[in-house]
């Protein structure tokens, strides 16, 4: 006889526990409540670990939103906490941080022609810095799935890029000099300088691409919600994580609307039947996956006290208040179609008192 297939638990403890943890990304398909997601879980590492930063790579920033607090391109700590921080990057050179005008220019210019240089580079100058600082861990808020997929693929993108430069050297070589000399750049511009550069972003970004694929250092969670479009994007997401050899072995499935606490409305009732049907595939495709389930919110979650009232179904399975069919599930459905009675009745009254009136 089989033996079962053991259902791995529910919450995000196993992230929680893995000491040796160093890069936490979090990703998925937009408006799954990534950001939501990052918070929360940088707020239960900063509980176990002794310094975390959360980053945000997404050009619409919301760890901002998330926290209710301004953040920039440096790491601040966040309001309450004595070991947590945040930051906000641009996935985009930007032309204010640039030192030699004249090489980073013809760089600039040089990285419009290979698609995705520009990210890489300014990916590689964030790694550097985010390596010279001493956090315990740090987590990845990430863009949405297309956007993270370019963000691992850099290694290989840098690579190109040197091989058309070097490519331009040796058909150009003599060009490079006069053309400098012509622009009144001055000596600081050369190929040299402009390989070196590029080989040392390649560098920052092989070594960090070496811990990326060390399932020791790091994790990937994946974000999603339970409909047709969600799982197709999770499942595109998986599969070229388990190509890039990146360890992912969390599922949140988020905004899920449980059945207890959807009283008697058809609309809801349909939507329930609807997330199920995925929500079951989700249980097929990924059984060696640790899925979370979070309840669809009345509200936003905005603010450090609203993101760690919502913490506590990270760590311990949510659980409805009502269980469908016992004595106080049904006298809550009784007193919720009273209620709806007695304000359908107030409406009437008004309407008829119209009525009348005119």
């Amino acid at each position: 006889m089989a033996a079962e297939v053991e259902v791995l638990e529910g919450t995000l403890r196993n992230i929680l526990e893995q000491e040796t943890l160093k890069w936490v990304f979090v990703g998925g398909k937009g408006g799954v409540g990534k950001t939501t997601c990052s918070s929360i879980l940088s707020i239960l590492l900063a509980q176990v670990r002794q310094s975390v930063l959360v980053i945000s790579t997404d050009p619409a920033h919301n760890l901002s939103d998330a926290f209710q607090q301004r953040f920039t391109k440096i790491p601040t700590l966040v309001h309450g906490f004595s070991n947590l921080y945040a930051m906000e990057v641009d996935p985009k050179m930007e032309e204010d941080n640039l030192s030699d005008e004249g090489l980073e220019g013809f760089l600039s210019e040089l990285t419009n022609a290979i698609p995705g240089v520009d990210e890489a580079m300014s990916f590689a100058e964030m790694l550097k810095l985010v390596q010279t600082m001493d956090y315990s861990v740090i987590v990845f808020d990430t863009a949405p799935t297309g956007h993270t997929l370019r963000l691992l693929q850099f290694p290989s993108t840098l690579e190109k890029g040197l091989e058309k430069v070097m490519a331009l050297k040796n058909r150009f070589g003599g060009l490079f000099s006069q053309a400098t000399r012509l622009f009144g750049l001055g000596d600081e511009f050369n190929e040299d300088a402009m390989l070196g550069k590029l080989e040392g972003m390649k560098d920052v970004i092989e070594q960090v691409n070496k811990q990326f694929k060390d399932p020791d250092l790091t994790t990937f969670v994946c974000v999603c919600i339970p409909e047709f479009l969600s799982l197709y994007e999770t499942e595109r997401l998986v599969q070229e994580l388990t190509k890039f050899e990146i360890d992912a072995h969390n599922i949140i499935i988020n905004q899920v609307v449980f059945d207890e606490e959807a009283v008697e409305s058809k609309l809801l009732k349909a939507r329930i039947k609807m997330q199920q049907k995925y929500i079951d595939q989700f249980y097929l495709l990924y059984d060696d996956f640790h899925i979370t389930k979070l309840p669809l919110l009345p509200e936003e979650v905005c603010g450090v006290e609203a993101l760690r009232k919502l913490s506590q179904h990270f760590v311990t399975p949510y659980k409805p208040s009502l269980t469908r069919g016992t004595v106080e599930e049904v006298q809550q459905r009784i007193s919720t179609l009273r209620l709806q009675l007695e304000e359908a009745e107030l409406d009437l009254e008004r309407l008829q008192k119209g009525k009348e009136e005119a």
